[in-house]
């Protein structure tokens, strides 16, 4: 693919995914993420052809530019969109598949000095949330999503959803709705499994205080029902929490 058609699908896909895109020239202009990823491509063709440090020089200069770190050995496939651009970081090994997202402040890092492959791969269509970290040789899958501020270390699956310290695969309860385009941005429509471990668990202290009583430990009277209104729905709680089934999770 010629660079020039590279460089216009890059500008192209912003419209799919950023509302806010109104014309060309303002993407052109005004778009950091949009800088980085144009002197990117010509940084890495320099790379490729043996010109690395004018290559690095190039990068260098497109963080200035713009706050984006991408070093010129980096693999990037066509149309990914760097939104807004403030803080993203992708090191020397990273692979990028195609339609690729990511959001302000993601790190696609490093966990090793070794040489060799060291940095993550992520598939096509992969959104990742602001501030997200995704460090070490790992994979996520095509399709994945990885919520804001998630510390990803494992490989994730295709078409799943990874949130948390560190990132844990879980199950997309409600999906998002493509835009015409037929891109899914809704990555805040994600689950929160530590939320919902702990109404699992104020359940099961509601019900054990009910036992208590109901054995005559404890006077008539001075125990209050407490979270009478919860109702937690992960299905977590149906195999992980003690008794799960029985205290209504």
């Amino acid at each position: 693919m010629s660079l020039l058609r590279e460089w216009r699908d890059d500008v192209r896909c912003v419209f799919q995914r950023d509302p806010a895109a109104r014309t060309t020239f303002e993407v052109l202009t005004t778009y950091p993420g949009v800088h980085a990823i144009l002197i990117y491509r010509l940084a890495h063709r320099l790379w490729r052809s043996g010109w690395r440090y004018p290559a690095r020089l190039l990068a260098f200069v497109a963080r200035l530019v713009s706050n984006v770190d991408i070093h010129p050995g980096a693999v990037i496939g066509p149309r990914l969109f760097i939104d807004h651009g403030a803080g993203v970081v992708i090191g020397e090994t990273a692979e990028i598949g195609e339609d690729v997202t990511l959001y302000h402040g993601v790190t696609l890092g490093g966990t090793s000095w070794r040489k060799g492959k060291r940095h993550p791969t992520l598939g096509d269509g992969v959104l990742v949330g602001a501030g997200a970290k995704v460090l070490g040789p790992i994979s996520v899958g095509n399709h994945a999503r990885v919520g804001a501020n998630s510390v990803v270390v494992q490989d994730v699956p295709d078409g799943c959803t990874v949130v948390g310290i560190p990132g844990k695969v879980v199950r997309l309860r409600e999906a998002g709705r493509p835009n015409p385009y037929g891109i899914d941005l809704d990555h805040h429509l994600i689950p929160d499994p530590v939320g919902k471990a702990i109404a699992c668990l104020l359940e099961r202290i509601d019900s054990l205080e009910q036992q208590v009583e109901q054995a005559g430990l404890v006077a008539a009277g001075r125990q209050q029902q407490f979270y009478q209104g919860c109702a937690p729905d992960n299905a977590i709680c149906d195999s992980d929490c003690a008794g799960g089934a029985r205290s209504r999770c």
